[in-house]
């Protein structure tokens, strides 16, 4: 059976992609030189292991509601699923490097996403768990499974995750409601004439408390 390796040696925000993608890089290695590929079935599990960083206490604030107060960490700070996506890495012989598209969410109401969001800056901490299918051999071809014990670990930039979600939400969030309170909204706005959805929940808050309305209109502000 070939021995295989895989690393993950980069990656980037998609500009070009229709919706949130980050784009890893591979490179994927056999433990002999001259062994010849034909083609490779590769599926890759992406999983966020928090434990592997610290945090300051505002990002503690914002991971309460994933993983409760810090005194409860040592049981709560678990891996989170970040992804599972499939690519078919062309032919090689010993080695190859090959880009792993992942497409993204900005749905806070994701795990990974609520996260990722939390954190101010520094390294995301993942793991690449590989397996799949290589079609082998010097002549013929011969099917061999990719071992499920392969994976690379690789800290991701904060900083990667955070240009990818300004390419495609500057300057917003992004908030999933239920149809039912969708419909409520519509209507509150249409009743009073609102010109938008900022100016929507802006007279909410305004009717729960000035406060809070304020810190919105100054985030908008700045």
């Amino acid at each position: 059976m070939t021995g295989f390796s895989f690393a993950c040696t980069g990656v980037r925000a998609d500009r070009y992609a229709a919706g949130p993608t980050l784009v890893f890089r591979l490179r994927v290695a056999t433990a002999e030189q001259d062994t010849r590929v034909h083609a490779m079935a590769l599926r890759c599990q992406l999983r966020i292991e928090p434990a592997r960083r610290g945090y300051g206490e505002a990002e503690a604030a914002g991971l309460a509601d994933l993983f409760g107060e810090r005194s409860r960490w040592g049981g709560t700070l678990l891996p989170l699923q970040f992804a599972h996506v499939s690519v078919m890495v062309p032919g090689f012989t010993g080695s190859t490097e090959v880009d792993l598209p992942v497409p993204c969410t900005y749905d806070l109401d994701v795990a990974a996403t609520r996260y990722f969001d939390a954190l101010e800056g520094g390294e995301v901490p993942l793991r690449l768990l590989f397996s799949g299918t290589a079609f082998t051999g010097p002549g013929g071809y011969r099917v061999e499974p990719v071992p499920w014990d392969r994976e690379a670990a690789y800290p991701m930039p904060v900083a990667v995750w955070r240009e990818m979600v300004e390419q495609h939400f500057p300057g917003c969030g992004w908030l999933r409601l239920p149809r039912s309170a969708m419909d409520a909204l519509l209507a509150y706005r249409s009743r009073r004439a609102l010109p938008s959805w900022e100016a929507t929940v802006e007279a909410l808050l305004a009717g729960a408390g000035g406060a809070a309305a304020e810190q919105v209109r100054e985030g908008a502000v700045s």
